[in-house]
């Protein structure tokens, strides 16, 4: 009797557990999302360390897929943090019937495609209103009424990018101005100010957020 009990446990837990190759992907791919619906809900709720956490686990990911896309190193950084910041802002029209991580891709994906076509483009950008290696991230206000004069329409739109980056905590402003007026890669701006390169790219990657969220009512692209 002993002997059935123990056989009966064992062909229960056996059950229980994948054994093919596909039974085990699907069981990752289930938990993955579990995983994305608890953060997702814990940054909603305004808990920052779940948007660290997400950041961190499809940083790479999303990397990847771009650089394939746009093969310069910095370029696909901006791309990658760009794309991130986009669905933060966006969170909250997320559909959990869908896979996180299809829906990011796609937003990634759409922004990069963007890029691309704006990058041969005349595009105003920080401290040059013809063009930047940066032109990708570029906050374009629009016009509220009709105005000849284009180098007046340039020094408003200079003026209140340049206000929105002069509010930044010193630590953001600093990073920004370097990666975008003075067109230094992440690694000059690491060494220059002694510091990781990981730290630079999350002071980059909030200024950048910090700008969004000040101008958002204001840019006509992003």
């Amino acid at each position: 009797m002993s002997q059935q009990k123990k056989t009966s446990s064992k062909t229960k837990n056996s059950s229980a557990v994948p054994t093919t190759r596909e039974e085990v992907l699907a069981r990752r791919k289930l938990e993955s999302r579990a995983e994305d619906s608890r953060l997702i809900k814990a940054a909603l709720n305004g808990e920052q360390p779940a948007y660290r956490a997400i950041l961190k686990k499809y940083h790479d990911q999303v990397y990847n897929l771009l650089y394939r896309m746009v093969h310069e190193k910095d370029e696909v950084e901006d791309l990658t943090q760009e794309a991130f910041i986009k669905a933060f802002q966006s969170l909250h029209h997320f559909n959990e019937e869908f896979a996180f991580s299809t829906w990011l891709y796609k937003i990634a994906t759409n922004n990069c495609i963007d890029y691309i076509r704006k990058k041969k483009l005349a595009t105003f950008s920080i401290d040059k209103p013809i063009e930047s290696k940066d032109s990708e991230y570029t906050f374009e206000i629009p016009d509220s009424t009709y105005e000849p004069d284009k180098s007046m329409i340039a020094r408003q739109r200079t003026k209140a990018l340049e206000d929105a980056i002069n509010s930044l905590p010193e630590k953001y402003r600093t990073v920004i101005l370097m990666r975008h007026s003075e067109d230094m890669d992440y690694q000059d701006i690491a060494d220059q100010l002694h510091l990781p390169l990981g730290t630079v790219k999350a002071h980059i990657f909030r200024a950048r957020e910090i700008l969004y969220k000040k101008l958002k009512k204001k840019i006509h692209h992003y």
